[in-house]
Formats: structure tokens, sequence, C-alpha cells
């Protein structure tokens, strides 16, 4: 079987355990109602794709930015089939107050993912958060158990597990043990990511409502660098580039090879290079996520060269019986002492059955069959109420573990993760950064609150 094939047999495969026709699905059901809570860039991303594949009604956006707002209300009415305009909200609270979605897409800045998604899974809506699920570890651990107490579906977007050619790459060359016993993967980001200029504070614009903007999070003046889409240069609004990159990577590991928390994290790092910058997320870390008999080791560096050009953001896996290479854009498989690979395989492109892909705006056209994908897994699990690929407390695994990097390498030293405690082991100063104060009024939810 050659890999179109495979592709097609993988598509189908998802379509029937999934959700079988999708026309026949729906043929007696109204669409189901979908808000979307942050029209920015991937909130949209993910929105139109869940409209190229089911027959969904868009009927709220809520977004403290009213130009966006305005442009995804736009876009919207075009391309879903009622060409109805959604109703339009700058407060969460309003909208998901009408007690009248389905389906909640959360694609705010990371702090803004916990309050948003408890809340509309408390008003009996199903949700798909954007990664990281939470900006600390106790937002998580809420996130879950609101999930599991109202019984609602969770999907996290975390599309690395629904990407085509990485599920081949799982399926054909790690299941069937071509690699042989895997002792060491190597998970990497080398892209010049990081904001690297300093402009001055200014008055907030005036289509911005800053204040609920940053919400929960600590209130720093208002930088250009922060909105639009370049929040994630603050450890303020964000897990910096390891929760930001290493995310996708390392859950897209643990996917992949079955795992589940890590034993102990450790990580060093800083801002090595660039201290000009007004960002205060670390240009240079390293982290060890051990979890046995396996280490996963990340590194970033937002500066000089990649060892691998054609590898700037990926997982290498090293085995007794060969290599696995792997990233958004390819992979590549080596038996043991081979210089040219056996396997391989690139994105899953459709163009011929969503030609919108080519044209839309800031689509990152590689990835857009792995969303695609990921929504219709989401589906499938609405329909059974079962666990989708990327359920709510895979994401918290793979977020709580991206946090505890970045408090191992803020206090110096490797972390123990109890799971069954949800606490670092022997360790108070680490447990007591595991939850991160809220700004007044906004309150912290736990698990025993939600």
């Amino acid at each position: 079987m050659n890999r179109r094939q495979f592709l097609q047999k993988s598509a189908a495969g998802l379509a029937c355990s999934a959700i079988g026709n999708l026309s026949s699905t729906y043929a007696d059901a109204q669409p189901r109602r979908v808000g979307l809570i942050g029209t920015g860039w991937y909130g949209k991303c993910d929105l139109l794709r869940l409209i190229q594949v089911a027959p969904v009604e868009v009927v709220s956006l809520c977004d403290v930015d009213q130009r966006m707002l305005n442009e995804a209300a736009e876009i919207v009415a075009s391309r879903q089939a009622s060409k109805k305009k959604p109703r339009l909200y700058k407060d969460y609270r309003e909208m998901l107050k009408e007690k009248d979605l389905d389906l909640v897409l959360i694609g705010t800045p990371d702090h803004w993912h916990t309050l948003p998604m408890i809340e509309a899974v408390k008003g009996g809506a199903d949700v798909y958060v954007q990664k990281p699920v939470s900006i600390d570890v106790v937002e998580g651990q809420a996130m879950l158990a609101a999930a599991r107490k109202y019984k609602r579906v969770v999907q996290v977007g975390t599309q690395r597990r629904s990407t085509p050619h990485l599920i081949e790459a799982r399926d054909r060359i790690i299941k069937e043990g071509k690699l042989g016993t895997v002792g060491l993967v190597e998970i990497c980001c080398y892209w010049h990511m990081r904001a690297r200029d300093n402009p001055p504070d200014t008055a907030p614009p005036e289509y911005l409502d800053y204040d609920m903007w940053v919400g929960p999070a600590p209130m720093m003046p208002f930088n250009r660098l922060v909105h639009p889409r370049g929040w994630r240069a603050f450890m303020e609004y964000s897990n910096g580039i390891v929760g930001d990159m290493c995310i996708h990577m390392l859950d897209m590991v643990r996917w992949m090879l079955d795992l589940a928390w890590p034993l102990h994290v450790s990580s060093t790092g800083g801002i090595l290079i660039d201290k000009k910058s007004r960002a205060n997320t670390s240009d240079t870390q390293t982290a060890t996520f051990d979890f046995g008999n396996l280490q996963v080791v990340w590194q970033h560096r937002m500066w000089g060269q990649a060892p691998d050009p054609k590898y700037p953001w990926s997982a290498t896996f090293y085995g007794d019986k060969g290599t696995l290479k792997a990233s958004v854009y390819n992979y590549e498989f080596f038996p043991q002492g081979q210089d040219k690979p056996a396997a391989q395989g690139e994105p899953l492109y459709e163009y011929e059955r969503y030609p919108e892909d080519r044209t839309e705006k800031d689509l990152e056209k590689h990835c857009a069959s792995a969303i695609r994908w990921h929504m219709k897994d989401l589906l499938a699990a609405i329909e059974t109420r079962g666990k989708p690929v990327a359920d709510i407390e895979q994401g918290f695994i793979s977020t709580a573990s991206c946090i505890l990097a970045n408090l191992s390498a803020k206090l110096g030293r490797s972390l123990t993760w109890d799971q069954a405690a949800g606490r670092v082991a022997g360790d108070e100063d680490a447990n007591r950064l595991l939850l991160r104060p809220y700004r007044a009024p906004w309150v912290h939810p736990t698990p025993e609150t939600v």
C-alpha cells in the first residue's frame, strides 16, 4: 500500500469510525450551534476548518478587539451556508449566558483559556480549546475537573495527533516496530520567532478593551508588542516558547509512544543572547522530560542556525533499529546504518476539495488538513460522548509538563511530579508556584470550586 492509499484509508477510517457520512449524520438534525471566543489568527483558522467539515451554524462571536470581531463576522458570514452574521459580544460571559450553544471554540491568548472553558462546560456546551490549556497547573486541574463533572467533550488544539502524515509515521514506522526500542527523543525549535524590538508603551487603541484583554493576568502598560499576536513574548500572558512550541512536540511524542506523565522534569535556560528586546521569555532553554526508560529532551534557541535546516521544529526518535525525524512539514525514517530514508511523507493538501485553503489569509496551509481531521475527531467524540484524541486530560498533561519545565528553570532544580497527589513531591516552593494569583475581581478556579 503506497502512502496516498494509506492516507485515503486513514481518512476513510477516521470518517467511518468517527462520524460516518456527515450528510447522513445531520440529515434529520439541526446544525450544531457554534460560538467562538477569540477571533484572532488561530481562532478563525479553527472555526473555518470546522465550517468546512460539518454543517454547523456559527451564531456567536466574542472578542475584546472590536475591529477583529467585525472582520471575523464578515468572513464567517461569507463562509457559512446560511450567510448569516453571528451575534457579536465583547464579554464571553454575556455570550455564554444565552445557553444556546452546542459547541464553543476558544482561541484567546493563553491567559484567557481557563475561565471561558469552565463557564462553557457549565452551560452545557462541548469545547475546543487551544493549547496550552492553562497558564498554571491548578488552572489545568480545574479544567479537567469541570469537563468530567459536567460530562462535556473537550478537545485541545494539539493537532499533531490528527496530522495525516504524522499518523502515517506513527502507524507505519513506530507501531510496526521499525525503530526497535526507543531510548531518546530530541525535540526542538530553532525558529527566530521571539520578539526582538523594544517599542515604547502607549495608550491602548480605542477599539480594544484592554482591561478585559488583560483579565485575570497581571496588568502591564499597553505595548504594541502585546496585541495583536505579540503576547507570547511575555510570561504574564503565556508560557513562553516552551508553552507555545515545546507542548506541540512533547504532546506528539507522548501520543506516538503512548506516554503518560514524565516522572521528573528539569530545565535550564534564560535570556542569554537577545538582552535588548522587550520580551521576557527565554531565548535559549533546554528541558528534559524523564519517563524512566525514555528521555525526551527539548531545546529551543531563538538565534543562530538550526543543526538540521530541514527540521528546525521537530522531533527525532532514536531507536536501536533506526531513526525517525518528524515535523509538520515531513517525516523520514532511516534504518540503522543507512543515510538515505527508507520511508518518508509530507503534509496532506486537500485543495481540490477545499479550494479556499489556497487564498485564506494567514492560514498555515500545511496544517489545514490536520485541523480538519482534529475537528472530525471532536465531532466523533461528541456523537459517542467519548474522549477525543486530544482529550482535555492529554492536553493538561502536556501543558503541565511544560509549565513544570519553566518552574524547574526558575527554581534551578529538577522537579518530581506526584501524579496521584497532583503536586511536586517534596518541594513546597515549587507547589506554591502551581497556582498564579489572579488580578481582582477575577477568582482563580480550583478542582474543588468548579
